[in-house]
């Protein structure tokens, strides 16, 4: 039982990363209705600007943190404004082929700035666990930071979307681009706060992966940029509480899968249980069918 329980909160620290990541997918997608396959290089990037800040400069884990959620937010604008805004009426192929393009462009500008070997990530959480069970199950800082900074993240997303001004810009670019405009919202600055936003939750979810898991390389953010946007898709692509539902369900999924069946077919349970998923609810746990006007 304890074995089990232990395992059972791994996935669920290991599915809050995926949920944070994926809160970025559901939201340009949600909003921008562009998939951007190159949020898994941003998580990267992330988390060497944090690596540098502490190792290189030697600033506090807090500065290191806020140093990189600044750089991805740069970043996801800078990147909406160069790739994706001269594709707003092209094809869906054309923006999926640019981003493929476009996280391949970051793995080698990476590689080129820090190398190709893998370095070892500095925990920005201090060591420790929590004993309970009479110090049967421990619990590490490292996991309660995360599985906390998801819930906290997914909260104050869902009241920004729901309550404030640009929120409701959101929401109306969602539902109709062009009628939004006339009604006089900033169609292209609403686009780029949510790659900001989307970004800075990239850059998050780098530091708190890398801490987890302390081994830092270009294509650390490709495979976890993937299981998120499964995640997205998982529990609804466009629905903040599914981005966060399904995050944490295929992060247990994956765990107890590697702890109980098969510790080299983690990554195929995942898969094969958003394929099942997906047979049977195509619009994902809480996603929303959504009817086309003819």
């Amino acid at each position: 039982m304890t074995m089990f329980l232990s395992n059972l909160i791994s996935g669920i620290s290991l599915g809050s990363v995926y949920a944070i990541i994926a809160l970025g997918y559901t939201m340009v997608y949600g909003i921008a209705k562009m998939l951007n396959f190159a949020h898994g290089d941003v998580i990267m990037v992330g988390a060497y600007i944090c690596f540098c800040c502490l190792y290189n400069l030697g600033l506090p884990p807090a500065v290191g943190v806020l140093a990189s959620m600044a750089v991805c937010t740069l970043l996801g604008i800078l990147i909406e404004r160069l790739a994706y805004k001269p594709l707003r009426q092209a094809t869906s192929l054309a923006v999926l082929i640019t981003a493929i393009g476009m996280s391949y462009f970051l793995q080698n500008l990476a590689q080129m700035i820090w190398g190709a070997n893998p370095k070892s990530f500095q925990t920005v959480i201090p060591a420790g666990s929590l004993t309970l069970m009479g110090g049967e199950l421990k619990i590490s800082y490292v996991s309660m930071v995360t599985i906390a900074a998801s819930v906290v993240v997914m909260v104050a997303l869902s009241l920004f979307v729901g309550r404030s001004k640009m929120g409701r810009a959101m929401r109306c670019v969602s539902e109709d681009k062009g009628a939004a405009q006339l009604m006089g919202v900033n169609v292209d600055l609403t686009i780029s706060v949510t790659f900001a936003i989307g970004s800075a939750l990239a850059a998050i979810a780098g530091v708190l992966m890398c801490s987890a898991y302390p081994t830092l390389k270009p294509t650390t953010g490709s495979m976890p940029g993937i299981k998120a946007f499964t995640a997205a898709v998982f529990g609804g692509i466009g629905s903040i509480p599914g981005a966060m539902v399904g995050g944490i369900l295929l992060g247990v999924i994956e765990i107890l899968g590697r702890a109980y069946v098969s510790s080299e077919l983690g990554d195929a349970f995942v898969f094969a249980v958003l394929i099942l998923v997906l047979l049977v609810r195509p619009t994902g746990l809480l996603g929303k069918k959504i009817q086309e006007k003819v």
